[in-house]
């Protein structure tokens, strides 16, 4: 019965549309999750702590910010 649960907790997520501003987001769509622009790892809403406001795009983490910069550092 809790394999059932979980996965159809798993089934029924979303993935949210958000506006990254400088110390906050606002939910465009709802949703549980945003997709992170380098690693394409699922963010729960409640874990977003990363993102870029220019580029309107969420990190992972710490890891991601960094290999975001320093590939954007390349380009220019």
């Amino acid at each position: 019965m809790k394999k059932y649960i979980i996965y159809n907790l798993k089934m029924n997520r979303k993935k949210a549309k958000l506006f990254y501003k400088n110390n906050s987001f606002d939910i465009v769509e709802e949703g549980d999750y945003v997709i992170c622009a380098v690693s394409g790892k699922e963010i729960p809403l409640n874990q977003l702590n990363y993102w870029n406001v220019e580029l309107q795009e969420a990190y992972f983490s710490p890891i991601e910010v960094k290999e975001r910069l320093n590939n954007f550092k390349k380009t220019i």
